[in-house]
């Protein structure tokens, strides 16, 4: 039995990466053969007579349609946003203002895909970071896929505390914790490798760009600014704020740095860029036009709303109440469902700073058009990507596949701490959600933990870390961060670059556990 249900695993794992099939057609083929499976051996909508086995079939497509039109929401004005910028010429005049910033584009990089991506996590969340900072990272220069992978590493630290803590909020409504005790038993095992995910993202960004030199030591004053405060904020105040406050804090000690630096350069009458460093800036198109007049404020408008709307909504507490007090629900027999805030949503958040953005840039009706239009009609392959890969997710946790793995894995005795990681990783793979993979395995790692007389908290601490590593190889994630970049349809050669480190990750994290409830 243990078999089968992993089989849909390494099947979407197989065509994507080794066929190089893309997300749609590989989700549409095992999302297929996971129904098949479920109804055959595992008797799915067959034991409650009450539900049947169309009921089921129809509930499990209904959450599927339903968590893919959430993800859409957050897609589509995020691609409607870059092809405004490159419409109204803010994309080139934010690139010019990089690199006045400091010339080495490699630095701005690490910039958007590092602290621009860990605030959105900390702040929105759900898909937010890599749907905005990839199209980002690509108008300032960098090839697509780099990008796309850049920023799915350099998001994935801070997911444990994504949202305001949502994934660690979650898992204190579970267990005989609180959110300041799974903070810190969470925190820990991000600031012991925190190397790992930055390391890999000074390599995507090295090679994107042509040279190494000066790199890792940028890198390794990245990872000091933003840890340091993550950590500290993680261990003494809880899980609302690490995130956020740690990429706040930590943007602006590494700009105060990289402006230090370019005027010592700059006074040395060198350049600040080695030759090596290939430049890779889009050639200009007509959607690609520099106005001259257009403002580094303006430019950077749409990026700017959406900073403030994020900071008010999710720290006011009385708004944020108001907003979250709103809520879209639905269910069907057989324990189906789905629910929505829509005005707390990342989907308003973009939708906001879309519509300010081109007011801000003053920008025509027909530009606003044709950036909105162009952006629904990539849409629809994503949609059949989307639905395809919740649809398996979906399938199996309803059949019993995903309850049946995790006991399976419970069952390693006390090797369980070096897999606990993985499991939390294997939920968001399945979910696509930190939060959600908390919510599916927290009990199982807390029941395992009380059976195998280990210490509790290190393994709850080992769910959150795995469950945010997880982030950076979910399928529907990954198909999220490609749509924003025009690549729909080449997933398996972002997932190719992101399983490697994602399995090194989540080693070291399992040794790490070990070590802790020894």
């Amino acid at each position: 039995m243990t078999v089968v249900a992993l089989a849909p695993v390494l099947l979407v794992l197989v065509l994507m990466t080794v066929l190089g099939w893309s997300a749609a057609r590989a989700g549409l083929v095992t999302a297929a053969v996971t129904l098949v499976l479920a109804l055959t051996v595992f008797g799915f909508g067959g034991e409650d007579a009450r539900v049947g086995v169309a009921a089921s079939l129809a509930g499990v497509l209904a959450e599927a349609g339903f968590i893919a039109l959430t993800v859409i929401g957050i897609i589509g004005p995020a691609l409607g946003i870059h092809y405004l910028q490159r419409s109204t010429g803010a994309a080139a005049r934010l690139r010019q203002a990089l690199a006045m910033l400091h010339p080495d584009p490699r630095l701005g990089a690490i910039l958007v895909a590092w602290f621009f991506a860990l605030f959105l996590e900390g702040a929105a969340g759900f898909g937010t970071p890599v749907a905005l900072a990839a199209p980002f990272l690509v108008a300032a220069g960098m090839p697509a896929l780099p990008a796309v992978a850049a920023a799915l590493v350099g998001h994935a630290a801070g997911v444990s505390f994504g949202a305001i803590g949502t994934p660690v909020l979650a898992q204190s409504a579970l267990v005989d914790a609180t959110g300041a005790e799974l903070a810190q038993s969470t925190v820990v095992y991000h600031l012991a490798l925190g190397a790992v995910p930055v390391a890999v993202m000074v390599v995507i960004i090295g090679r994107a760009y042509g040279h190494f030199r000066g790199l890792w030591w940028w890198g390794a004053l990245a990872a000091v600014c933003f840890f340091v405060p993550y950590g500290l904020i993680a261990w003494f105040l809880g899980p609302e704020l690490p995130t956020l406050g740690g990429a706040l804090v930590g943007v602006l000690v590494f700009s105060f740095v990289l402006v230090r630096h370019r005027r010592r350069v700059h006074a040395r009458g060198e350049s600040g860029v080695p030759d090596e460093v290939v430049t890779t800036h889009p050639h200009p198109d007509a959607r690609d036009v520099v106005t001259a007049d257009i403002t580094v404020l303006r430019a950077a408008a749409p990026y700017l709303v959406l900073v403030g709307v994020v900071l008010l909504t999710r720290l006011i507490g009385p708004l944020r109440e108001a907003l979250q007090s709103v809520t879209l629900a639905w269910e069907l027999p057989g324990g189906f469902s789905g629910s929505v805030q829509p005005l707390y949503h990342p989907t308003m958040l973009l939708t906001i700073a879309f519509l300010a953005g081109a007011l801000l840039q003053r920008a025509s009706w027909r530009r606003i058009r044709v950036a909105f239009v162009t952006a629904t009609l990539q849409l629809g392959p994503v949609l059949v990507a989307l639905v395809a890969m919740i649809t398996i997710a979906r399938t199996m946790t309803a059949s019993g596949m995903t309850e049946q793995l995790a006991l399976a894995a419970a069952g390693l005795g006390l090797a369980w701490p070096v897999f606990a990681p993985l499991v939390g990783a294997f939920g968001t793979f399945i979910t696509g959600s930190a939060t959600a993979s908390n919510l599916l395995f927290t009990d199982l790692q807390s029941s395992t933990a009380r059976a195998l007389a280990l210490p509790e908290l290190p393994l709850l601490g080992a769910q959150g870390f795995g469950a945010a590593v997880g982030n950076i190889i979910a399928p529907h994630n990954i198909v999220a961060a490609v749509a924003t970049v025009g690549l729909t349809g080449q997933e398996g050669k972002v997932l190719r670059t992101t399983v490697p480190t994602a399995l090194a990750y989540l080693v070291l994290g399992g040794v790490l556990a070990l070590l802790f409830v020894l």
